[in-house]
C-alpha cells in the first residue's frame, strides 16, 4: 500500500467516516488536484473510474468529507464552488484570463488598517483573495 494511500485510509479512520470506493476517489482526486476542482470536475474524474457514481452522489460525499474537516469549500463570486484539501489557514490566487486557483502562503494583514476602515464591528475572520495573471499567462 503506497503512503498516499495509507494517509487517506488513516485521515477516514481518524475522522470516523466510512471509506467507500466513491468516497476515496473524491478525496484522492481532491487531495491531488492542485486546482481547486468544482464538484463537476471531480465527478468527471471519479465517474472514470467509477462509472456508478452520480453528480448527486459526488456532491453528498463531498458535505461528508467538507463536514469531518477533511476538505474545505471554496466560494469565489462569479466562479463554481471549489474544493480543496488545504484546510490550514492560506490565501488564493486568481488568474483573471485563464481561471486558475493557486494557494498562497498565509500573512497577516495589518490589523491597524482593518479596524480603521471597519470602526466598531466584530470580526471572526477574513479571506483574502488576490488577482492578476499567472506564469503561464503573463
Amino acid at each position: 500500500m503506497t503512503s498516499f494511500r495509507a494517509d487517506i485510509l488513516a485521515a477516514f479512520r481518524e475522522k470516523g467516516i466510512r471509506c467507500t470506493s466513491q468516497r476515496y476517489g473524491v478525496l484522492e482526486y481532491v487531495m491531488k488536484s492542485r486546482s481547486h476542482p468544482t464538484a463537476e470536475q471531480i465527478f468527471q474524474a471519479v465517474n472514470r473510474s467509477d462509472p456508478r457514481a452520480s453528480l448527486a452522489t459526488i456532491y453528498k460525499n463531498l458535505h461528508v468529507l467538507e463536514r469531518a474537516g477533511l476538505i474545505q469549500e471554496m466560494v469565489l463570486e462569479s466562479q463554481a464552488v471549489r474544493f480543496e484539501a488545504n484546510t490550514k489557514r492560506h490565501h488564493h490566487f486568481v488568474c483573471q484570463r485563464c481561471g486558475r486557483v493557486e494557494d498562497i502562503e498565509w500573512f497577516d494583514v495589518p490589523h491597524l488598517s482593518i479596524r480603521a476602515a471597519l470602526g466598531p464591528r466584530t470580526v471572526r475572520g477574513y479571506e483574502l483573495v488576490l488577482r492578476g495573471l499567472c506564469n503561464a499567462c503573463r
